[in-house]
């Protein structure tokens, strides 16, 4: 899927269907002139519901039909035959997806799970017919209920995705590369800054046919929670991610402080954030020697756990994998 297509903000407009009103009808047969009400009830109207499908992970096939209208149900008749239900519309949307007021912004719902569903504009119900009404003092009523109005309003999807291990770094660290070395992704890749603009997901595939989900977010700068650079709009992603792994090149000027930056930014966007697993990679690291790797150890937080690799060279990879491996499976 190419960036272009990834759509991770949406807003729809949902309206349910009207309930059908309730028949006044009363019954007449051969040899019978005063049967008495026998009017049915008004059909439900129909449901717009939103559906969680595991094989997707994009909003992008609701970029073209924002405007989602269910049936009307049908209205009773006699014989005390109840009126047909409107039919319900379904909205297939990936993983991960919140759903929030459009106006109040207020999270309503969030789907998690695949055939997951949620009603999210609730179809009005069908009115109910004259033999309801039918008392001792009251024989043959000639009312019976409307259907009630459906539902309708605007509502904004949000997606945070859904993976194991979120890769987290400055432009340009390589993240993109190492995803398409370790998975089978075909991220964009180039020599400048901001090449990654859309999120990108990859299966890594692991010893005994296992495997687990690594996330490839846009680089993040200094100041991204404040909205620069392309600010917080995918920080997000990291959210839901249950490892980080933070890749920093090799030739960076200070690397503890590119990654206190890094974890700073994760702070101000969410304090809960700094409760993940964190494991540190230095990438590029085939241009340094022995000496090289055991003086920038010495610059590095004792409590960090951290793994030189090279995804040119293709060096580190499989110790990184077990590393992320076991801290997925603790």
């Amino acid at each position: 899927m190419t960036e272009g297509n990834f759509v991770d903000y949406i807003k729809i407009f949902a309206a349910s269907g009207k309930g059908g009103k309730g028949s006044v009808h009363l019954h007449r047969e051969k040899y019978i002139s005063k049967g008495g009400p026998d009017g049915g009830d008004g059909g439900r109207g129909g449901h717009v519901i939103l559906r969680g499908n595991k094989n997707m992970w994009t909003l992008f096939h609701l970029k073209f039909k924002r405007h989602f209208k269910a049936e009307h149900g049908g209205a009773g008749s006699k014989n005390r035959s109840t009126g047909k239900d409107g039919e319900d519309i379904y909205i297939e949307v990936p993983l991960g997806t919140i759903i929030r007021d459009g106006e109040t912004q207020e999270v309503l719902y969030e789907i998690t799970e695949n055939e997951q569903e949620i009603i999210l504009a609730e179809g009005g119900k069908g009115g109910r017919g004259n033999w309801h009404f039918k008392s001792a003092t009251n024989q043959t009523p000639r009312y019976a209920q409307p259907g009630i109005d459906g539902v309708e309003g605007w509502y904004q999807l949000e997606l945070k995705l859904l993976a194991d291990v979120g890769l987290v770094g400055f432009p340009n660290a390589g993240k993109s590369t190492l995803l398409s070395v370790l998975t089978s992704a075909k991220p964009k890749i180039a020599d400048y800054a901001f090449t990654t603009l859309k999120p990108n997901l990859g299966i890594v595939e692991y010893r005994d046919f296992k495997s687990f989900v690594m996330a490839d977010i846009p680089g993040i700068i200094e100041g991204a929670a404040e909205g620069k650079g392309l600010g917080h709009r995918f920080l997000r992603h990291i959210e839901r991610n249950s490892t980080l792994l933070f890749l920093i090149p090799a030739d960076s000027e200070n690397i503890q402080k590119e990654y206190e930056i890094l974890l700073n930014e994760l702070k101000l966007h969410n304090p809960e954030l700094l409760d993940k697993d964190r494991l540190l990679a230095i990438s590029k690291s085939d241009m340094l020697d022995d000496e090289l790797k055991q003086e920038v150890t010495k610059e590095l937080p004792n409590d960090l756990n951290h793994i030189f690799i090279s995804s040119v060279a293709q060096t580190g990879l499989t110790e990184l994998k077990d590393l992320l491996w076991q801290m997925l499976n603790n």
